[in-house]
């Protein structure tokens, strides 16, 4: 083309531009040399140092927004009006088809201040290229209903005035990027979005409601539940914001909501709260504190609390301290499994006690009973009486394995897997070796025993029900069962001592257990340890089996003994 021509063509367009006619703006881009999948230009290879004036750029995105309005057939004309006609014309293609569009409006269309430069495209001189911005609001009949929402646009302009949409995927949708697509159809829930339920089916547990379940939760949505305690996420209906491969990015509208997959556990969301509560009661002065309960006829554990900075984290389930005369329950019982002894049968109370060179006293020394029998030992929790009774008559020939024995075999102590993931911390009744003062001290609770209060509330879960059942927090959950059956002779004797404890007025858990029911029993426990000691608890009623620990807490009754009565009142 010679210079002469090429003058005509240029003078052509600026005539046909002022009559408005979308032909005259395509033969600008087409001198601009713009085409599908080329780098966006504007109408010029320089651009204008000042942004269009409000009312050019809310011409130019009107104009668009009405062939975009149009339909497909007119999506030419659309992208034509834009910096990169062959990609915008692609984009409006795809988003038609992805949303399944059925017709489209645009309202609220106003131009904004203009805003700070954006790279020149096309501009070799590196220039800045000034827009101003223009909003609407879109209205789409799509594939599931009406979506309205609010989008933008900016126009540029050239050096000579000519005013263009700065195409960008974001157009068409706000937060729509680059490789990415709109889709109507399913949506999915998230894998964050697994609700962990209280055994209800119905209630969903959550760190901010129930704070000592926090980590619990959330090992359990990570490691999912199984059989009846799970079932699947349930997608909704909406759009959905794709990649390039089709994979979900973001949601950008639910018409009907996803359902996330659920895993349902056995805590009692009343009792977790009344537990939540105990904890944290003035009474304890900030001593840290846990507290479980069990339901005794299957093991579903209902609550799980702990509160303060104890050194094992999660102490209601994972403390491994001496659980002092808790322990009594399982030595009562090895004597009545291993002995001719009976709740009648003496056991004197004295104010000392020596195995091989070490010597125990009683809490208080002056509680001494030469005539006490075993039922009454346990009621006022005789140090004594029980290192006496079980050093004497489970210790043979320096074996002292029958108290180990006792609690693996008939309390079914061991590695439990509680489920969904959730670690707990294994007790430890290991078996003393021969002329060793543990001998005497594992009768009572201490030397190398130790139990975190799940553990604890299982003992008593066991005598409430008259066998071991293991404890878990996912109904599905597989039990071990313990090798041998508690003989109902044995279980008792034991209802026998734990309700006299918790019924005699001498008995160590009276003051907290008094206002309950006959039925019930209790047994507290003091321990020593290396820095402090510790408060223990435990008791049940007719359905669930309590336990608690209060580091510092000195006596049980009068520490881990409140977090107990809290519970079983809630439970009432």
């Amino acid at each position: 083309m010679n210079r002469g021509a090429k003058s005509a063509v240029i003078g052509t367009v600026v005539v046909l531009f002022a009559a408005g006619g979308y032909g005259a703006y395509n033969v600008v881009h087409a001198v601009a040399n713009v085409g599908s999948g080329s780098t966006p230009k504007t109408a010029s290879t320089a651009m204008a140092t000042t942004a269009p004036n409000e009312a050019d750029a809310v011409k130019r995105a009107q104009s668009f927004l009405d062939s975009w309005k149009s339909g497909p057939d007119h999506y030419t004309g659309a992208a034509s009006q834009t910096t990169d006609p062959g990609g915008a014309q692609d984009a409006l293609q795809a988003y038609a088809t992805g949303v399944k569009l059925s017709a489209i409006s645009f309202s609220d269309v106003a131009a904004a201040a203009p805003t700070a430069a954006l790279p020149a495209t096309g501009n070799s001189s590196g220039d800045a290229a000034l827009e101003t911005h223009v909003t609407f609001t879109v209205t789409a009949q799509v594939k599931g209903g009406t979506w309205s929402y609010p989008s933008s646009l900016d126009v540029v302009q050239s050096a000579g005035g000519l005013t263009s949409v700065n195409w960008a995927p974001s157009v068409l949708y706000p937060k729509l990027k680059a490789a990415e697509s709109l889709a109507a159809g399913p949506v999915t829930a998230d894998a964050g979005s697994v609700r962990v339920l209280a055994r209800d089916g119905k209630t969903v547990l959550t760190g901010a409601k129930y704070p000592s379940l926090t980590e619990i939760i959330a090992t359990i949505a990570q490691h999912g539940g199984g059989g009846s305690s799970s079932s699947a996420a349930e997608s909704g209906s909406g759009i959905e914001i794709v990649d390039s491969n089709n994979d979900p990015v973001a949601t950008a509208k639910v018409f009907t909501a996803p359902k996330g997959a659920s895993i349902t556990t056995t805590i009692d969301a009343r009792l977790q709260a009344a537990a939540e509560a105990a904890v944290r009661g003035s009474v304890l002065k900030g001593m840290p504190a846990a507290v479980d309960a069990i339901d005794h006829s299957n093991g579903q554990i209902r609550a799980i609390a702990y509160a303060g900075t104890g050194s094992d984290g999660n102490t209601a389930i994972n403390a491994a301290l001496a659980p002092g005369s808790t322990m009594k329950i399982v030595t009562a019982a090895a004597l009545f499994d291993h002995t001719s002894m009976t709740p009648t049968s003496v056991a004197p109370c004295d104010a000392t006690a020596t195995v091989w060179g070490e010597t125990w006293p009683n809490d208080s020394p002056s509680d001494t009973d030469p005539n006490a029998t075993l039922t009454k030992a346990f009621a006022i929790s005789c140090n004594t009486s029980f290192i006496k009774a079980g050093f004497k008559q489970l210790v043979h020939d320096g074996d002292a394995s029958a108290l180990h024995n006792e609690a693996v075999q008939v309390f079914g102590l061991g590695s439990w897997s509680i489920g969904g993931g959730v670690q707990t911390t294994d007790p430890s009744v290991p078996v003393p070796p021969a002329n060793n003062s543990n001998q005497g001290a594992q009768f009572m609770g201490q030397g190398q025993i130790t139990m975190s209060p799940l553990v604890v509330a299982s003992l008593a879960a066991t005598v409430a029900e008259g066998r071991f059942e293991q404890p878990v927090i996912l109904p599905g959950q597989q039990q071990s069962a313990a090798p041998q059956a508690m003989s109902s002779r044995t279980d008792g004797y034991l209802k026998t001592l734990m309700r006299a404890a918790a019924h005699d007025s001498d008995g160590t858990a009276y003051p907290r257990m008094k206002d309950f029911s006959s039925t019930t029993g209790a047994k507290t426990g003091t321990a020593e340890t290396n820095s402090t000691t510790n408060g223990w608890f435990t008791a049940y009623n007719s359905e669930i089996a309590v336990a608690s620990l209060v580091q510092g807490g000195t006596t049980g009754v009068d520490s881990a003994g409140y977090v107990v009565q809290a519970v079983l009142t809630a439970d009432e």
